[in-house]
């Protein structure tokens, strides 16, 4: 039978006891080690004798409730006086004191404080991270949510804990498989996934997750969740415009091509048939005509790269609407006439001002005029209206052709859009008419709408712009010269044999004495012989190029004041200030109609 005192010495925690005066009457080993205090000098002595600094501190307040009540407490308190912390735990003894353990718990104490505080940073990562987190429960059920997810859908703590996580995601397939993780106890590697929000909108994300075991228990998984929504609108952007980029080339080839076969046919007839035929003066004016349309082809995309990159200015002036209109009916009366298109025309009753640049009105309405003449079947119905509303004008295009649906009304005016992009509609054009006809009103401070009852319904067309303040007189547009040019000596030079052949045989017929140059030197070597008062300078050559040319017949005292043109089909804004930068006078972009050349020769 083992001995009380043995026992109680031999124990890890310290004992005291105190009888019903508070002296007192023993203390073991354990106890001596722990307060730091000989038995000898605390036995026999009160509680408040043995430690004074205890006095009135929580443990003497509980000490004095068991001693009064006779009902056990327990806890835990740090001593200052000892520097620790001490779990202590006092009983009623038989003789009507009190017996006291207590053992030293400052190390579990620390490690618990340490654990408070990690915790405590894992908390603060969870609810201030950057991603969305959520804990979730092997059977789906959501445990935990931090701010930035409930944020990213825009449900409340309270809407999203406790349901299932499958009620989120929009993709069977995903939640399956997200599902099947976590009732695995699986890692789910980062996956794409498509989450509802709140407002019934959808959120790209990418999910992963790990899982958390604890002495080998699947406890919960913690799941990340990044959105990636705006990536995902990019790379769908990306995708349509590739798309619209192989549908543009398409429609390019297409529209290139039709032209290029009657050109191709009627140098054939021309070879065939007699000079001066009918035959042969109908092959001459078609291929005219084709050769203009590509002319407008090529036209239209530098415009509409003009305009993004807000390089086209206006020239700003006072003119009438109605002779805005007029011009741009006198430019598509042809592709309204070869369509056999009744075409009704109702102008303003009063006499409409604006400020504003008379060319480019008349090309944005020329263009609206023409797109209803394409996509409209042969003998349909063309309205041009236009009225003062107020403080603006109003011009509304409409026609009874093949119509808009509903989800192409907000994208007609995008670059390359094409409502019909079957390329069955003969010379339906790149899909970029709209798009400058859009950016040269706006340009104007106006607007431009586009509305259609849907397919087979026919179009309107509706254009806004800001009235002047007071109308001006109708200036009438510049004629070009009609008097003969004077004959000059002209040096053409061109590295493409045909385009430099071409050229001096109109410049020949308009009386002009010219030579022809295929390359830099030789051009250098004619232009220092033959002193011509006129260059037409390709820019493109090979070797020497256009530019290397004009610098060195600018440093040439004998030719530093000839006129040199650059004739190109380099006509960007940057290609024409280099070339002013290297000494040119003019710049022409092929190919030059015989009515330019005579007005730039008249100049010189």
């Amino acid at each position: 039978m083992i001995d009380a005192n043995d026992y109680l010495e031999g124990l890890m925690e310290g004992f005291v006891a105190y009888d019903g005066a508070w002296i007192m009457k023993y203390m073991n080993a354990a106890a001596e080690r722990i307060l730091g205090r000989r038995r000898g000098d605390v036995l026999g002595k009160t509680w408040h004798q043995a430690f004074p600094h205890a006095v009135g501190n929580p443990v003497d307040e509980m000490y004095q409730r068991v001693m009064r009540t006779r009902v056990p407490e327990r806890m835990e308190y740090y001593y200052p006086h000892y520097q620790r912390w001490l779990e202590i735990s006092a009983s009623p003894a038989k003789d009507g004191g009190i017996g006291v353990y207590f053992a030293d718990i400052t190390e579990r104490k620390s490690a618990e404080a340490a654990l408070r505080e990690r915790e405590a940073d894992l908390n603060d990562f969870f609810e201030n991270a950057a991603v969305g987190l959520h804990w979730v429960g092997p059977d789906g059920t959501i445990l935990r949510v931090n701010q930035a997810e409930l944020d990213l859908l825009g449900y409340t703590r309270e809407e999203y804990v406790g349901r299932n996580i499958a009620e989120f995601h929009a993709d069977a397939d995903t939640i399956n498989d997200i599902l099947h993780c976590l009732s695995s106890g699986q890692t789910l590697h980062s996956r794409e996934a498509r989450l509802r929000c709140r407002d019934g909108s959808i959120k790209h994300v990418l999910i992963s997750s790990n899982v958390l075991f604890r002495e080998g228990k699947f406890i919960h998984t913690r799941c990340f969740t990044r959105d990636i929504t705006e990536r995902k609108r990019a790379e769908d952007a990306l995708r349509e415009a590739d798309r619209r980029k192989d549908e543009f080339l398409a429609t390019l080839a297409h529209e290139l091509r039709n032209p290029l076969a009657p050109v191709r046919n009627g140098l054939h007839l021309l070879r065939i048939v007699e000079p001066e035929s009918p035959a042969a003066e109908q092959a001459r004016a078609m291929m005219e005509r084709q050769l203009d349309h590509l002319i407008r082809l090529v036209d239209d995309l530098l415009e509409v790269s003009r305009v993004s990159r807000g390089k086209i200015e206006l020239r700003r002036q006072q003119v009438e609407l109605s002779a805005v209109l007029m011009s741009a009916i006198e430019t598509s009366r042809p592709a309204i006439e070869a369509a056999r298109h009744a075409l009704d025309i109702r102008l303003p009753a009063e006499t409409v001002t604006l400020d504003a640049d008379f060319v480019r009105l008349a090309q944005v309405v020329a263009n609206l005029l023409n797109n209803a003449a394409k996509y409209t079947d042969p003998g349909g119905r063309i309205s041009l209206a236009a009225w003062r509303e107020g403080a603006h004008a109003v011009v509304c295009v409409r026609d009874t052709g093949i119509g808009i649906p509903a989800d192409k009304l907000g994208t007609v005016f995008e670059m390359f859009a094409q409502v019909d992009s079957s390329l069955t509609r003969s010379q339906g054009g790149l899909g970029i008419g709209l798009a400058l006809a859009k950016s040269l009103v706006e340009l104007h401070g106006g607007t431009i709408e586009a509305r259609s009852d849907g397919p087979g319904r026919g179009s309107e067309f509706v254009v806004r712009l800001p009235v002047a303040a007071a109308p001006a007189a109708r200036s009438p547009a510049p004629r070009a010269s009609e008097r003969a040019p004077q004959p000059r000596r002209v040096l053409v030079v061109d590295d493409n044999v045909d385009a430099a052949t071409s050229l001096g045989m109109m410049l020949s017929r308009m009386g002009h004495e010219v030579r022809v140059a295929h390359d830099g030197a030789s051009a250098l070597e004619f232009a220092r012989s033959e002193r011509p008062q006129v260059v037409l300078l390709d820019l493109s050559m090979q070797g020497m190029d256009g530019f290397g040319v004009a610098r060195a017949l600018r440093a040439d005292p004998a030719l530093a004041r000839t006129p040199i043109v650059a004739v190109s089909g380099l006509g960007q804004d940057g290609d024409r200030r280099r070339t002013r930068e290297a000494g040119f006078d003019e710049h022409l972009v092929k190919p030059v109609a015989p009515e330019t050349l005579r007005a730039v020769f008249e100049r010189f």
